[in-house]
Formats: structure tokens, sequence, C-alpha cells
């Protein structure tokens, strides 16, 4: 199994629950992606598959890691999964302004595009999102769009929000135009490397605005979720708000045997 992200997971959660042997998971990130006990199979980090051997049909791979060091592998099937992306294409062709680091249409916080009357959610925002999210997203999504053809729409807003790595992205990415409070519903971010006892922040103009511990460690695989209305105070005429993930200093005085 060569691959990251959820697309790989659920992959490996298909063929072990189908009963076939895993000989691999090849990722390119430095760390293991958090699997269920049951689950469990052998995982190279910083590693990637550069050859595959057989004659009459695939009996192995070589695979590479850090340091250029080799190793191959056994096995009679490759499986290549790779990082979703958004299945934007209509609203890029119908001239949708796209956040670059999400690579889907951006969106304020009813989850409208820059286009008037034009909404976006689920795998539309991002690749790889689970489908509860997803149909929540829809629900929202749809409110939005019947009070806009109420009359009571509003263009989307115009105040980024911007991720800081290792922070690589956070949806929805605008904040609400002026005077129009954020409804109900959740910001979700996304990070590239493991951060324990993780705290987020975030600022704006070099105006601090609010820190956020998060109830878990944060990982690649597992997105991070802000509720409610986390950036109220926001200068909506200001600079875009910077949010980054930082650590929560250990007790002090807490051993570390």
């Amino acid at each position: 199994m060569a691959g990251t992200g959820p697309g790989a997971l659920a992959a490996v959660r298909a063929l072990r629950e189908a009963g076939t042997d895993v000989v691999a998971l090849v990722t390119g990130r430095p760390e293991a992606p958090l699997l269920p006990p049951r689950l469990r199979v052998p995982v190279l980090t910083s590693a990637a598959v550069a050859e595959v051997t057989g004659a009459d049909g695939l009996s192995g791979v070589l695979v590479t890691g850090p340091g250029a060091a080799e190793r191959r592998l056994d096995c009679d099937t490759l499986v290549l999964t790779g990082e979703g992306v958004p299945e934007c294409e209509l609203a890029r062709l119908a001239g949708a302004a796209l956040d670059p680091a999400t690579r889907g249409p951006a969106v304020d916080t009813a989850l409208r595009t820059a286009l008037a009357g034009v909404f976006a959610a689920g795998d539309v925002l991002r690749g790889g999102g689970d489908a509860p999210g997803a149909a929540a997203e829809g629900r929202h999504a749809a409110r939005a769009a019947l009070r806009h053809l109420a009359g009571g729409g509003r263009p989307a807003g115009l105040l980024r929000l911007e991720a800081v790595a290792p922070l690589e992205w956070i949806t929805p990415g605008l904040l609400p135009v002026p005077g129009e409070p954020p409804p109900r519903g959740r910001f979700t971010l996304s990070v590239s490397r493991r951060v324990e006892r993780p705290v987020l922040l975030a600022e704006q103009d070099g105006r601090p605005l609010g820190r956020w511990p998060v109830p878990h460690t944060a990982r690649p695989d597992r997105p991070l979720h802000l509720y409610g209305e986390p950036f109220a105070a926001a200068d909506p005429l200001g600079g875009p708000v910077r949010v980054r993930i930082g650590r929560t200093p250990s007790p002090a005085g807490r051993s570390r045997g």
C-alpha cells in the first residue's frame, strides 16, 4: 500500500477486513498514521515506492527511504492512493475564486463563494472529507441558499483566514461581511505533522484574537475543529486573520520519567 491520508487508511481497512495480508503501508509523511489495533500493519515512513519488479506479474517493490536507503518487499499487488482533491471543476469554470491552500472554492461561514448565489460544500471544498461532515455542510449550504432566494442573501465575506505551517489549511477561509454573525457551525483545519498538547492561536495585524486548547494530539490524519464564533473579535477592515498551532507547556514540576 503506497499513499497517505484518509484514502490510504480506508484502503488498509478494506483489505484487512477482506482477509488480505498487507505487507506494508509506505507513506511519504514522517509519522505513521493512526490505525486501530485490529488494523495495524507495518508502516514505512518518509518513504516512497521507487520501482516495481516482476516478469509475468508483480512480484515485489523497491522502497526508498531517508538517506536514499533501499528496501525490497515481496508482494503480488500494489495499491496506490493519494491526497484527495476538491471536485470543483464546475465552480472553477464558472470563475469562483479558489483557496490556494485547499484548492477548492474560497467560501465564508455561510459557504458562499465569491459568485453571487453559488454555494459550495463537502468534497467541492476539499478532498477526502467524511460523509457525515459533507452532509452537514450540505444542509448548512441549503439553508443559506434558501435565504439567498428569499432575498436575504449577501455577498461572500472578504476577510481571509490564513493557516500558518504546520497547519495546512482552514475552511471556511473567509469571514462574513460586517454586521453578520457567523452561523452555527465549525471551522476545519488540517495539520502536516504531529503536535502534542496542541493549542490553536489566532491573531490579526499582530493583535491576539483567541487561544483554544485542543483536547487531543494533532495528527495529519485527524482534522481539527473550531466551533461557534472563534473570530468574532476580528476587525472586518483589518488584515488577514492568521491561525497557527502551538504547544501547551507541560505542567511545572511534572517529572518526565
